[in-house]
């Protein structure tokens, strides 16, 4: 699979120091806690001339609404690389990732974004919602689908004072949390085939990261995204089955609302504690036609 991080961030890549509304054990949610982590998903629109009001407006709007929240990690859908860019630009405490749905910078991005002084990316791909997914722009010629993926990893530093590190700290990673996160955007319109197959991809490849034996420590798995489709629907129950599913392999919601087209669906040991539908507008004006999902989660032992 291609490696998909934007030349401009290249550089940081060996550095990185890395209204609905449910809230389920708020005291916890209060607590400091090195393995809660805060993830939103936003279809910020793309820069779209007809559409009101105008990027120009609406840049400035986001870029309170992100920092009003202060996700760890954001899965963003449609932007194109004007809007990357001065997303990058104004949220200096984040890493981005992410390329272009034709490839580099061309068309929208599956953009990821997270907090450079709390996670280390291990890895970091894309592939195409398509029969040939590795071949990144392909499927059909306008509005071609794709999936961003990461593995990062909590960075686990030992308190300040003297001798740190033991001489030989081989093993000093070992405990360290790690976990993945998918954003997506699916086919929009007609095209319900098109919707299943890109369920039947992705969740073929979650699975495939999945540990090989109990000596493994199962990594979490987050999947965020627009899907142009509703909990219910065939792509969803691909994904997360039904209420009398047994199979593992499948994912869950953090908060099912059936009238909801993007969902921050998960697999593995996770506990949610917080979930909210962001009602944010200044005077009734929205910076974008979706609402941002917010949810707060814990990562729990196996």
């Amino acid at each position: 699979m291609r490696s998909l991080v934007r030349s401009f961030y290249l550089f940081f890549s060996l550095h990185l120091s890395f209204g609905c509304f449910v809230n389920a054990q708020s005291d916890e949610t209060k607590q400091p806690d090195n393995q809660v982590i805060k993830l939103m998903t936003y279809n910020l629109k793309f820069a779209s001339p007809t559409f009101t009001p105008s990027w120009e407006v609406r840049r400035e709007m986001q870029i309170d609404l992100i920092n009003k929240y202060s996700p760890d990690v954001i899965a963003t859908q449609e932007g194109l690389k004007e809007q990357i860019d001065y997303l990058a630009e104004h949220l200096p405490d984040y890493i981005v990732v992410g390329e272009g749905r034709k490839g580099g910078d061309d068309d929208e991005h599956m953009a990821i974004f997270f907090k450079r002084d709390k996670f280390r990316l291990r890895e970091m791909q894309s592939f195409q919602l398509s029969k040939t997914p590795e071949m990144i722009g392909s499927g059909p010629e306008v509005n071609p689908r794709m999936a961003t993926w990461v593995r990062l990893a909590f960075i686990n530093k030992p308190g300040e004072g003297k001798n740190q590190y033991p001489q030989d700290y081989r093993g000093h990673w070992e405990n360290n949390c790690e976990f993945y996160v998918f954003n997506t955007h699916f086919f929009n319109g007609p095209a319900p085939l098109a919707r299943l197959n890109a369920s039947k991809l992705i969740i073929n490849r979650i699975n495939a990261l999945s540990r090989f034996g109990e000596w493994e420590k199962e990594r979490p798995v987050f999947l965020m995204g627009d899907f142009n489709c509703r909990p219910g629907s065939e792509p969803y129950k691909v994904l997360v089955g039904d209420k009398d599913s047994t199979n593992t392999d499948l994912l869950k919601n953090t908060f099912e609302d059936k009238t909801k087209i993007d969902w921050i669906l998960y697999k593995g040991p996770v506990k949610v504690l917080k979930y909210e539908d962001v009602d944010y507008n200044v005077k009734g004006v929205y910076p974008s036609d979706h609402k941002p999902l917010y949810v707060e989660v814990k990562i729990t032992d196996n």
